[in-house]
């Protein structure tokens, strides 16, 4: 039989370009490095696709690009093979739609050729967005077979084999997305083992924690999502405790809290004399987690060597199932086996991290197999009183337990009614410290709304924030065009500042449809568009 004619198609990415970079004359490395940001490629690294097509044949390769046309002739200079350009427009690299809309064009255009039947369709996953990577793989798995091909840094090229148990619900999950969404959000999370204590009856709690319950039962990676205090280690604990593996151990590391040395220790161990200091063998977290559950928490805070190192373990032992992996100690060179399901968090956008070189693309894909979304307080404002009340009851235990004769506290209607009506920035951390003070200062058996109204005047952006604002007097020349005004500009400028003055980053916080949009409004309002931060750097 005559071997098939091998197409490959995929995205070209960030990744490619800054190792043409390194290959490219000073001018043009300036041009690329300065667009593209980020640490440059290290050397030898030739890149995600060129990687690839130096280790195998195609017969035809397809690269779809949204860059400019004269970086496509550089890069098709320095890879020295014959390629089938596809520029294409996309103005949001999560803009699944328009992802979806181009991939499913140019398969299909294959797919309808005489020759189909004669076709190894062949995609690569590595190149690109997470988002392009997503879409290849559904539609490589539904309607256009093919098979998969991923890369990595030090040259090394393997076939994926995607596992078909993930993939075959997806169909009817797209078909009916909302009866899904049903689904998940069908119990509270009191109803659901493992559970019990996340508070709240929301549905957007309960979309969370239903994903998670499903997510639980499985041996993949987890990447759980949210600002800082939404309960992300609650999260993990509970689907350690709602997995099988709830008699086995659940270790955690803070990786903001460690330097990249002494992470690298407590993740991966030791052996004698590795370093200065290290008087005796240690084993590290990935072998005392063996048979249980790994909790990274702030992982978009590792370095990128660290990111690397942690990218070798998390790839599966063939044929060994998902969880099973093979770590290394510091100053060894045998290879231990270990059976460690690993669960992610982050309060950092890690799309951003990985467009400006920050974060591992392979990396995010090997953490976020499924990714959970902790919704913040003021997305779940009918929780908070529940929230508070068990806080509240937390906190009554441990003063009764550290001060004999204690008085429990209740909450008064006026201070529930004062919590529910909060932003509360902070989330749940900034709500327990707040019952927590007015707990401790209040005199009676009773807090009541002007003890937590203290208890939160001093945290960051309460004052002149939201009601001092929402709060003025009417009449005596209120104008409410100007006043809407001002309210206008202060999400403004507060969006270009946690965007760190990326419009694109801004206008997604905004639920505003394109960057330009944002940029007629700052225009129009004469808002500044430089961050707070680069104006206090200015000025000090």
């Amino acid at each position: 039989m005559a071997a098939k004619r091998r197409i490959l198609v995929q995205w070209i990415g960030h990744s490619d370009f800054r190792a043409l970079a390194t290959a490219a004359s000073p001018a043009r490395q300036k041009i690329i490095q300065d667009q593209l940001k980020g640490a440059p490629a290290e050397p030898g690294d030739l890149g995600p696709t060129k990687t690839l097509i130096q280790a195998q044949g195609f017969d035809e390769i397809r690269l779809l690009s949204t860059y400019d046309r004269q970086w496509n002739k550089w890069y098709q200079q320095w890879l020295g093979t014959s390629v089938n350009w596809i520029p294409v427009e996309l103005h949001q690299p999560t803009d699944y739609a328009r992802i979806f809309e181009i991939v499913d064009r140019e398969l299909a255009e294959i797919k309808q050729s005489r020759d189909w039947s004669e076709t190894e369709l062949c995609l690569h996953l590595s190149p690109g967005t997470p988002a392009m990577s997503a879409v290849l793989l559904l539609l490589g798995k539904t309607r256009y077979p093919a098979t998969f091909y991923e890369t990595a840094r030090d040259g090394r090229v393997w076939a994926t084999d995607i596992p078909f148990d993930l993939i075959d619900v997806l169909p009817e999950v797209l078909r009916n997305p909302d009866a899904h969404l049903q689904h998940l959000a069908s119990r509270a999370p009191a109803e659901i083992e493992g559970f019990e204590d996340i508070a709240g009856d929301s549905r957007a709690i309960r979309e969370a924690v239903g994903r998670a319950q499903r997510a639980a039962i499985r041996n993949v990676s987890v990447l759980l999502v949210g600002e800082s205090g939404t309960g992300k280690e609650m999260f993990a604990q509970a689907i350690h405790k709602a997995s099988q593996r709830r008699h086995q151990e659940l270790k955690t590391v803070n990786c903001a809290a460690l330097s990249k040395s002494l992470l690298e220790s407590e993740l991966f161990g030791h052996c004698k004399g590795a370093f200065t200091g290290a008087e005796q063998a240690r084993a590290g977290l990935f072998e005392a987690a063996d048979g249980g559950t790994l909790f990274l928490d702030e992982i978009g805070e590792c370095d990128l060597e660290t990111q690397a190192k942690l990218l070798r373990v998390l790839q599966p032992v063939t044929g060994k199932g998902a969880s099973v992996r093979r770590v290394c100690r510091l100053g060894e060179n045998d290879e231990r086996t270990v059976d460690v399901r690993i669960i992610a968090a982050t309060n950092k956008d890690l799309f951003s991290a990985m467009e400006a070189g920050e974060f591992r693309e392979d990396l995010y894909f090997r953490l976020a197999a499924i990714s959970i979304n902790l919704p913040p307080l003021r997305d779940r404002k009918s929780d908070i009183p529940k929230i508070a009340e068990r806080l509240l009851g937390m906190l009554n235990r441990q003063f009764a337990a550290e001060e004999p004769g204690y008085q429990h506290k209740s909450l008064s209607g006026s201070a529930i009614s004062f919590v529910k009506s909060q932003p509360w920035p902070g989330n749940v951390r900034q709500l327990y410290n707040a019952l927590m003070q007015a707990a401790i200062l209040s005199e009676g058996t009773e807090i009541g709304k002007k003890e937590l109204a203290a208890s939160i005047a001093d945290f960051p952006g309460t004052k002149n924030g939201r009601n001092s604002i929402l709060d003025r007097p009417l009449g005596d020349g209120f104008d409410l065009e100007e006043h809407l005004n001002e309210i206008h500009c202060r999400y403004l400028q507060r969006a270009m500042d946690e965007a760190h003055g990326v419009k694109a980053k801004a206008a997604r916080l905004l639920g505003m449809g394109s960057y330009q949009t944002l940029d007629a409004q700052l225009k129009r309002l004469g808002v500044s568009q430089k961050t707070a931060n680069e104006s206090r750097a200015k000025s000090e």
